[in-house]
């Protein structure tokens, strides 16, 4: 999910910032939110029971139950792989288990604040809660196999948490769901077809993760279908746009700028993972979302690829030898020049949805 950009640092253990993994937050980073729960609450889901009945079966199941559990390969030193190859590995724990430990704390709190009023949905969101602290705990286990920890507990306190109105809420989360599932299946394909390249155990276990993901997302795709104003007129619309754009340039710049080591370590094109992982979402968005993004229009990419060399020049602007003062000066043309690509990647014409058909 996407945010403005927060002053806090990450919560890490001295271990941690000795491997020079604590880093202070950009607006890459993963964040933690809060909304109106008395609003969401109130809202109506009328019409709709069956559908959330239904769902709640699904995540009853529990079919993840047994299976994130670390095994005898997780039991050796790991000290072959390396250094680089770790610290870039480092980069990717530390941000996955923030994101899903963040899911977890949101998914937790509507739980609670819906349950007198909504019982139904509230459960839901509780059995959603569960997948991730399982998720983030799975993560947080892998950590010190390469030197690395969060303390969750301190994390939670000390980060800044950033307002969503609840609408937003449903269409970030959607999205945000929706792209982890093709984030993971990508990557558990590739190490189908490339076992050699699997460096770490964990990624054994991304086949099933991501049917989580899945399941998170068909259940906020019921939560946005519930509310009509959130799905139809050109509010919705606008809407749409701005949170498939702020999605999908953060993962780009994300992992094109700070995770490009890590998949080229694995094995896999960057540039492709992303792309395909992109359109794949695009297109999953289309059951949902009253507009989609045209990826075929090459201005798209290209947006893209100017806020990217702006980050390499933001980058190389902080790490010089300048005075503060100085750097500040010189970020600034390119902080302009991202929000300009920005506001043209979202004036680039959409793709029409209508009743799940591309138009």
């Amino acid at each position: 999910m996407v945010s403005s950009p927060s002053k806090q640092q990450l919560e890490t253990t001295p271990s941690s910032k000795a491997n020079g993994t604590g880093k202070k937050e950009t607006i890459l980073t993963p964040r933690f939110y809060t909304t109106d729960f008395e609003a969401m609450a109130n809202m109506g889901f009328g019409g709709t029971e069956a559908d959330f009945e239904a769902i709640l079966q699904e995540f009853k199941a529990d079919y993840n139950r047994r299976h994130f559990v670390r095994d005898q390969e997780f039991e050796q030193s790991w000290d072959h792989i390396d250094e680089d190859v770790k610290k870039s590995f480092r980069t990717f724990l530390e941000g996955s288990c923030t994101s899903e430990f963040s899911g977890f704390l949101l998914y937790k709190e509507i739980a609670v604040k819906l349950k007198e009023k909504n019982p139904l949905v509230s459960e839901i969101f509780s059995l959603m809660s569960r997948d991730e602290a399982r998720h983030a705990g799975f993560l947080n286990k892998a950590m010190p196999d390469f030197e690395l920890q969060l303390d969750l507990s301190s994390l939670s306190k000390s980060k800044k948490y950033v307002y969503f109105e609840p609408k937003f809420i449903f269409y970030a989360t959607y999205l945000s769901e929706k792209i982890g599932y093709w984030r993971y299946i990508k990557i558990h394909q590739h190490f189908l077809a490339h076992p050699e390249k699997r460096i770490y155990p964990i990624f054994r276990f991304f086949e099933n993760w991501c049917q989580d993901e899945n399941r998170h997302g068909d259940f906020c795709n019921l939560l946005l279908k519930s509310q009509p104003e959130y799905i139809n007129g050109l509010k919705a619309k606008l809407w749409s746009r701005f949170f498939l754009l702020s999605v999908f340039a953060t993962m780009y710049l994300n992992d094109i700028c700070n995770r490009s080591d890590f998949y080229e370590a694995i094995g896999m094109d960057t540039r492709k993972y992303v792309d395909e992982v992109l359109r794949d979402t695009n297109r999953d968005a289309a059951k949902a979302f009253p507009v989609i993004i045209d990826m075929d229009n090459p201005k798209f990419w290209a947006y893209l690829k100017k806020c990217e060399e702006n980050n390499a020049k933001l980058s190389e602007i902080e790490s010089s030898s300048a005075p503060k003062p100085l750097k500040t000066l010189q970020k600034l043309p390119h902080y302009a020049s991202n929000g300009l690509q920005f506001l043209k990647l979202y004036l680039l014409k959409p793709i029409e949805i209508q009743k799940g058909v591309v138009l």
